[in-house]
């Protein structure tokens, strides 16, 4: 079931609850010839309002958001396949800010313990404004 969301509106918990397990998901942007890029990532979150996606300075996904802001984000419920979020919406901020803090925060979701992977890296935390929500499962 596919909803409309306003994007200052608080999500529905059982979004929530999918975003800040730790599920694998996918973010898909778009080119600057107008396909998708999609990527798969461990690294999202919400705030309970906005999705939160930590990305790398540099990467496609970052350099296409910042060019045209629209993004989709699917998350897949680890127990249970069936059950997933897709997110639609508008990045409204790109910022380094908090961004390694909320890396390590992720990997002691994930991997249980701080971030092993390379600290020199310049992390972001996209921060998402939903425009609608589908549900599945």
């Amino acid at each position: 079931m596919t909803i409309a969301h306003r994007p200052d509106a608080r999500l529905p918990d059982d979004v929530v609850s999918l975003l800040r397990g730790p599920n694998r998901g996918f973010v898909a942007t778009v080119r600057p010839d107008g396909s998708a890029e999609t990527t798969e990532t461990w690294w999202v979150d919400t705030d309970g309002t906005h999705v939160v996606v930590n990305a790398v300075e540099g990467l496609q996904e970052v350099h296409n958001v910042r060019r045209d802001p629209r993004i989709s984000v699917a998350v897949a419920d680890a127990g249970r396949p069936d059950r997933y979020v897709s997110v639609r919406g508008r990045v409204v901020e790109v910022t380094p800010e908090g961004a390694a803090e909320h890396l390590d925060t992720l990997a002691r979701r994930y991997l249980g313990g701080p971030y092993p992977g390379d600290r020199r890296q310049t992390r972001l935390i996209l921060r998402i404004a939903p425009t609608a929500v589908h549900r599945g499962g």
